[in-house]
């Protein structure tokens, strides 16, 4: 009777567990890196940018488009779909730089912004779809009764450079 057989195989076992803890700890994997990659991109295309372009009303389609701009100063991711959004927001008479938690989807490489009946605070609630992609954004967008099409550029925000003190002689 060979008593060596159990001893190889708890060893087997323990070096197999320990293989998979060192692998599940390692890097991440191709994919995960290629998200996390397109995640900084987003992050990057939409800190201190705004969304200059135009919208449209749902049953007015009389040919005029009417401006728009959002001016965010940062995105940042918080976990899984949720993201922090610091926007201004000039809708309505009304002005006002709010933190919003939206969700972000997405469609491959491209990032969808996504609202469903999301409360804006002194906004409305609205429910909308706007892709991000090459510079561009573009979606549909609804505020209870009414709703139309969203589209334009992404703007990166000239950062206001301090002037340096002078020194007194």
């Amino acid at each position: 009777m060979n008593h060596s057989r159990p001893y190889v195989l708890f060893l087997l076992v323990a070096l197999a567990s320990t293989s998979y803890a060192v692998d599940a700890d390692a890097t991440k994997t191709p994919a995960q890196d290629a998200m996390a990659a397109l995640e900084k991109q987003f992050e990057v295309t939409l800190t201190n940018a705004a969304l200059v372009g135009s919208f449209t009303v749902k049953g007015k389609e009389d040919g005029k488009l009417h401006q728009e701009r959002y001016v965010i100063s940062s995105v940042k991711k918080i976990e899984g779909e949720s993201w922090l959004f610091m926007a201004r927001i000039q809708y309505g008479g009304k002005d006002a730089t709010l933190p919003l938690i939206l969700r972000v989807k997405w469609a491959g490489d491209t990032p969808i912004i996504t609202l469903d009946k999301f409360k804006v605070p002194g906004f409305g609630t609205f429910t909308a779809r706007v892709m991000i992609y090459d510079g561009q954004y573009a979606g549909t967008w609804s505020g209870g009764d009414h709703g139309g099409q969203m589209f334009g550029r992404i703007e990166k925000a000239e950062l206001e450079k301090a002037e340096p003190e002078k020194t007194k002689p």
